[in-house]
């Protein structure tokens, strides 16, 4: 398969964050519109995001190694915001391109990192969530942006586990209280 054109630019960024996670025991999986690229269809995007399960006591260990990949972080007080927000805000500095990495806790977050999976696409190896769990992430976030990107997925993969989307997405809708979360993604699917 040959790598689409609006995803080469972020080549070298996802060759970077690929290399640190398989240094970490594959413990995560690159998410956002990159994945929506590879899982679904090519579409724009201007930053990589990714979930990696780590700790707030891995933080200085992880920037170690991300800027061995010369990944830095792109605001003063990276450890501190990243403490309360579980999200390092990061740049790769060679192509100037931010990373959102989110640090990943939750049981969702651990199935879906376990379910993730590794593939290859012109010569990149990415870890990819699965397309549920992709769908669920997106429904979690459910801007009009998301709404397209679970459209497009589900129109590429048919097949899905319905059910295993319905639960989280369900699950998240109370946490978020949006009980009718379910209700607005329920017809994205068809």
């Amino acid at each position: 398969m040959k790598l689409d054109n609006s995803l080469e630019p972020f080549r070298a960024t996802i060759e970077a964050l690929q290399r640190i996670l398989s240094s970490l025991g594959d413990r995560g999986v690159i998410i956002g519109g990159i994945a929506v690229g590879f899982l679904g269809k090519p579409r724009f995007t201007a930053d990589v995001d990714a979930m990696f399960l780590l700790s707030i006591k891995d933080i200085p260990n992880f920037l170690e190694r991300a800027r061995i990949e010369n990944i830095v972080p792109r605001i003063e007080s990276v450890e501190e915001f990243a403490r309360k927000s579980r999200v390092l805000l990061l740049k790769h500095a060679p192509t100037e391109t931010d990373i959102d990495l989110s640090l990943g806790v939750l049981p969702f977050e651990e199935e879906m990192v376990e379910r993730g999976s590794t593939k290859s696409f012109a010569n990149l190896s990415i870890r990819l969530p699965t397309p549920e769990d992709l769908i669920i992430m997106k429904a979690i976030a459910h801007r009009p942006k998301d709404l397209e990107d679970i459209r497009t997925i589900a129109d590429k993969y048919p097949n899905m586990d319905v059910l295993r989307i319905e639960k989280w997405v369900k699950a998240f809708g109370e946490v978020l209280e949006a009980p009718n979360l379910w209700d607005v993604i329920k017809p994205l699917l068809k």
